[in-house]
């Protein structure tokens, strides 16, 4: 059997994470979870990965968990093993490096939680989204109703997963579940160029500004403040700081805009 998950990393430092189960469109299993948190850490700690795309091999992102899970009896080790992709898609959420999640086709279930997890969402043309957990006596979990109401608002996440709808990208982007819709054929190269920009800029700031995003969420506006104050205090110490200080005040000497 081949790798449910393949990788790939490319000249400019981008980890490309692709789950390769076509013939089941991308539904995750155990095997497959389990490989996507061996290859989310690998990316998350070597020093030569600067940013981590996700995608699918086509025609879907991924369909989701694969329906094989409801099959064991053994409560106890379902429990877990649902425990363990909630952790894997958490995941994503503490990798301190630009996270993309290249949407190529249908995203449902755990594959749309996968997908919001990322730190920005570039859309197919063909990309879709649906909500159909309630066909199956379910809810969306994982962080799925969570991180989605965070994304449109409660009401437009009412809207999808009490309506179980399906969606377009185009509709997507409109409510800010997607950050952008590429025509397919250039999906991949989009994300590569959105990350190289991202890489141009202080990885420690990056990293610091995802944590705190993520931490304020919620807060009152007060406590974000001081949530912030605490992540502009490690930064302004950093030498990376001092030295990118240091280019934007010979370039400001030299005729640029000095910027804070």
């Amino acid at each position: 059997m081949s790798d449910p998950v393949r990788t790939h990393t490319n000249e400019v430092g981008t980890r490309w994470v692709v789950l390769d189960r076509p013939e089941a469109r991308n539904a995750i299993d155990v095997p497959t979870q389990r490989a996507l948190r061996e290859a989310l850490v690998a990316a998350a700690t070597d020093a030569g990965v600067r940013a981590v795309a996700i995608t699918g091999t086509d025609p879907a992102f991924s369909a989701g968990g694969d329906l094989s899970r409801f099959d064991d009896s053994d409560h106890t080790a379902f429990r877990f093993a649902s425990h363990e992709l909630t952790e894997v898609i958490g995941l994503i959420e503490r990798i301190e490096k630009p996270v993309v999640a290249a949407i190529n086709g249908t995203a449902t279930g755990a594959g749309a939680q996968l997908a919001m997890a990322c730190d920005l969402r570039i859309a197919s043309d063909r990309a879709r989204f649906l909500w159909r957990e309630g066909d199956l006596g379910l809810l969306p979990s994982h962080g799925g109703i969570a991180r989605l109401a965070h994304l449109v608002g409660l009401g437009r996440a009412r809207d999808l997963v009490l309506g179980g709808l399906e969606i377009d990208a185009e509709r997507a982007h409109v409510i800010g579940l997607v950050t952008e819709v590429v025509p397919h054929e250039a999906l991949r190269e989009r994300v590569d160029a959105h990350l190289a920009r991202i890489a141009r800029r202080s990885p420690d700031a990056y990293a610091v500004t995802k944590r705190v995003l993520l931490a304020v969420t919620g807060l009152p506006i007060g406590t974000g403040q001081a949530v912030e104050a605490l992540g502009q205090s490690l930064l302004v110490g950093t030498g990376e700081h001092r030295e990118r200080l240091r280019r934007a005040r010979d370039r400001a000497r030299s005729g640029g805009a000095e910027q804070t």
